[in-house]
């Protein structure tokens, strides 16, 4: 077993001889837990004929294991007035729990027993398939929400990384319970879990705990993930709808790259709040919008950067040039002060997630899991600080003249076409 204290004594590693990666801090004048396994693998780790397996699976780590049927995982932590939840990404899926300090065992054991000894009984896999159908159907019912899958089909199109998260309504109507098993076996290695654990607690503690309860997780590697190869191109769906909603997007900047930084302040400053350039020329100067905004997706090998809106079906005619409008700009010149306010922006938001022992955690795991190391809270501030005015604006340049992915759902007939957006971007 391997340990070291990277940033400070607060915060250490080890790992255990499975090849599994504990990381902890502890947080001074806090009384409570927040510990969480999480697993590199989501849906671009998914083959075509199981996608929405890794979703699946979150929903059934819920469901019963050898030891507790569902009531009982349940009733165990708010008996002691704990949180559970577990979240799907494109690259990651997550199982946390939050508890007061004296129950940290009880948290390891019960993340430690769905992620090792999940029973996936049929009757529990029925019923959830049915929940996991209604929640499919709730998101192709939200425009501004279904919207995003398809503008990350037509990015990254016939592959993993373009897929829905959620699956297809045929894919999980037929999900086989030894489909979910295999997936799991897999993908939920020891290598490629890191327990992470933030709060009132002490190290050796918690290694003693997740060496105890995370024992039997496997122990073969897991298959890489296909490569991401963005495409780009153009999406339509006509809806009877009050609003159009439209999204333009380029290929982005994966994590690690020189360009990460320049272009997280970019978004910022670019769609990332009210001062932002896009909320104040095309909602506040011009009201042609109700909810506009950009952001940055990163991932281990590339990344997108999108553009959301929502707007009238006249509206959008105008809406589309003047966004094109605001990236050449963005181009061409950045200010000091506006860049000075988008740093400030990211770095209180970055500082104020720290307080939180469950955002802690999840850092710590991510962090640990793209970087294979932990990035100390001054090195990230000092990435930000030395981003620069021509940084931003060279980051732009790469960006915005890269092919566009357009996604366009409801009454679309004023939205430029792909062909035109490309043409004002290049000119």
């Amino acid at each position: 077993m391997t340990d070291a204290r990277p940033n400070s004594e607060a915060i250490r590693v080890s790992r255990l001889p499975s090849g599994l990666t504990v990381v902890t801090e502890r947080m001074e004048r806090v009384e409570t837990v927040s510990l969480g396994a999480y697993v590199a693998a989501g849906t671009r780790n998914e083959a075509a004929a199981e996608n929405g397996v890794s979703h699946f699976l979150e929903h059934m780590a819920f469901k019963g294991t050898e030891r507790r049927n569902a009531a009982q995982i349940a009733e165990e932590i708010e008996a002691v007035g704990g949180q559970i939840n577990a979240y799907t990404a494109r690259e990651q899926t997550a199982y946390y729990v939050k508890v007061l300090k004296e129950d940290t065992a009880l948290a390891a054991d019960i993340i430690g027993d769905i992620l090792t000894h999940s029973t996936f009984e049929p009757e529990e896999l029925e019923r959830e398939r049915g929940v996991i159908l209604q929640e499919i159907g709730q998101a192709n019912d939200t425009p501004d929400d279904v919207i995003f899958d398809h503008f990350q089909l037509t990015a990254f199109p016939g592959q993993p990384m373009g897929r829905p998260t959620l699956g297809t309504e045929p894919l999980i109507r037929e999900m086989k319970r030894q489909t979910l098993m295999q997936y799991m076996h897999r993908h939920y290695a020891a290598s490629n879990v890191v327990v992470a654990a933030a709060g009132a607690l002490e190290h050796e503690a918690v290694l003693d705990l997740v060496a105890r309860h995370f024992a039997d997780l496997p122990a073969a590697p897991p298959p890489a993930a296909e490569p991401a190869r963005y495409a780009g191109g153009e999406f339509r769906e006509s809806r009877d709808l009050d609003q159009v909603h439209i999204m333009l997007g380029f290929p982005g900047v994966a994590y690690g790259e020189a360009d990460f930084y320049p272009a997280l302040l970019l978004s910022t400053l670019l769609g990332g709040g009210m001062s932002s350039r896009l909320f104040q020329e095309v909602r506040e100067k011009r009201g042609l919008v109700y909810s506009i905004y950009s952001f940055t997706a990163p991932y281990k090998d590339g990344g997108l950067f999108g553009i959301y809106a929502g707007t009238g079906e006249h509206e959008a005619a105008e809406l589309v040039p003047v966004t094109l409008q605001e990236l050449h700009k963005v181009q061409q010149s950045v200010s000091e002060v506006e860049l000075a306010r988008a740093r400030a922006q990211v770095k209180a938001s970055l500082l104020m997630s720290l307080e939180s022992t469950g955002s802690r955690c999840e850092q710590l795991a991510r962090q640990m899991q793209v970087f294979g190391r932990l990035i100390p809270t001054a090195e990230t501030v000092a990435r930000l600080t030395a981003v620069s005015v021509e940084d931003v604006s060279r980051a732009a340049a790469r960006l915005f003249r890269a092919a566009p992915t357009l996604a366009a759902l409801g009454p679309s007939g004023q939205v430029p076409g792909l062909p035109a957006i490309a043409g004002q971007l290049a000119a």
